[in-house]
């Protein structure tokens, strides 16, 4: 058994409610420190590279040229014993190294063998991703106890199967692997990947020039490298009379949990977290409870982060925390709008704000689009947020951050507008 992080649980909320409140909402900050680096003390492991090979990847033949680079630079950075396989996906998926199943594991040989038969790689027909994926779920059947994890690069949209198709796939492979989406160029759905990125616990990205590809796929393999411990669960238990709003991870960026709930006990549910190796992350809950009179105390929620048990082992705590609600008459205690449930709160208001003003933009209302992204300079502002000031300049002229006043730019490039959308889910904690 490798060594595993420490895991612990910090929770920031108000508890305070005035007489009658029912609405309690909470940061959960989950921190894992003092994973194992290096060989011999990491947990077992299993890696798929899924490269795009239909006829587009060749328009123009950089795109493949540094596909072909960036999955050499991907099985290099894979540690001594890691299990691993590389996918050519077109109109189907086919096996580029080994020529079929199972994984091999990664040595001097393997890796050599690997990159010679990426070298060889050429682009024709369609994109099917589902059928991608359907592959890699079925290499990773033999690894469910390790970390698992995939890379996906497309640079089109999924023409050659249903959206019901993609659909049953990833309802198949939820829970199974985590796969991190990367687009190549501007001609794919920044929806449909993040769609597949979120079903599958991934992150999803722009690579808008082919060049930047290699240091991408080498940063995406290191991180899976430096897992330590697979398919954690965040535990939610609410008393009988409560009912749990939602949970949503909110850091590093934005993520809603609460259709992934699978019940684990008497008022209690699992929501999948992943994989894990030294990092932290927030999640926002929120729990409504029956209004209780002034002086009552309760627990509103009580957290703990479990790695569920296989084959009838029991499952192990690795950190637990509470949620409190008290009801007062004291306006000052319970006006005090605690900062890091109001930095949450503001995060996913902000990512609402600009993928409406995009979509609106894109369906030629320009009153809506104007108003949504105005709302979304002020959020930014507000938050001291530069990033994402920076993004929406591309789009929108600001006359005045501090009230939203802006002008739609009459040109707009594809690449600024698909770097907004998805930066819109990426967060941080801000400094105000």
């Amino acid at each position: 058994m490798s060594e595993q992080p420490q895991f612990s649980i910090k929770i920031d909320q108000n508890k305070f409610l005035p007489e009658g409140g029912r609405e309690v909402h909470a940061v959960v900050s989950v921190e894992s420190t003092g994973a194992p680096t290096g060989a011999g003390r990491a947990a077992s492991a299993a890696e798929v590279i899924i490269i795009d090979t239909s006829g587009s990847m060749s328009y123009p033949d950089t795109k493949l040229r540094a596909a072909i680079a960036a999955a050499q630079v991907a099985v290099d950075t894979l540690r001594d014993g890691v299990f691993f396989a590389v996918i050519s996906g077109s109109n189907s998926a086919s096996m580029v190294y080994p020529q079929q199943g199972p994984l091999v594991p990664a040595d001097t040989t393997t890796r050599q063998q690997a990159k010679q038969a990426l070298s060889r790689l050429q682009a024709q027909g369609g994109t099917a991703i589902g059928s991608w994926l359907r592959l890699a779920d079925q290499l990773f059947d033999a690894h469910q106890e390790g970390i698992r994890h995939a890379i996906l690069l497309t640079d089109g949209k999924n023409q050659h199967e249903t959206a019901e198709e993609l659909d049953a796939v990833l309802y198949r492979c939820t829970g199974r692997f985590v796969c991190d989406c990367r687009g190549v160029g501007t001609d794919w759905e920044v929806a449909e990947l993040r769609k597949i990125s979120s079903a599958l616990l991934g992150s999803v990205d722009i690579v808008a020039d082919p060049q930047g590809l290699v240091a991408d796929f080498q940063a995406m393999t290191e991180a899976a490298m430096g897992k330590a411990v697979a398919d954690v669960a965040l535990r939610v238990w609410t008393p009988q009379t409560a009912k749990l709003r939602f949970v949503k991870q909110v850091l590093p960026s934005m993520e809603d949990l609460t259709g992934k709930r699978a019940e684990s006990g008497p008022q209690a549910g699992d929501y999948p977290l992943g994989a894990w190796g030294a990092e932290s992350r927030d999640y926002h809950i929120c729990v409504e409870v029956p209004p209780g009179v002034v002086g009552k105390e309760l627990r509103a929620g009580w957290i703990k982060l479990v790695l569920p048990g296989t084959g009838g082992a029991e499952d192990q705590v690795l950190a637990t925390g509470n949620i409190l609600v008290q009801w007062t008459d004291d306006e000052a205690a319970f006006t005090q709008i605690n900062p890091g449930v109001a930095q949450a709160t503001g995060q996913a208001e902000l990512a609402d704000a600009i993928q409406q003003g995009l979509q609106a933009r894109k369906d030629g209302d320009e009153d809506e689009a104007t108003a949504r992204l105005g709302r979304a300079v002020q959020l930014a502002e507000e938050a001291g947020n530069e990033e994402i000031t920076s993004l929406l300049r591309k789009v929108v002229d600001i006359d005045d951050p501090a009230t939203g006043t802006v002008r739609l730019k009459k040109k707009v490039e594809k690449v600024d507008e698909m770097s907004l959308d998805i930066g819109s889910t990426k967060t941080f904690r801000t400094r105000k």
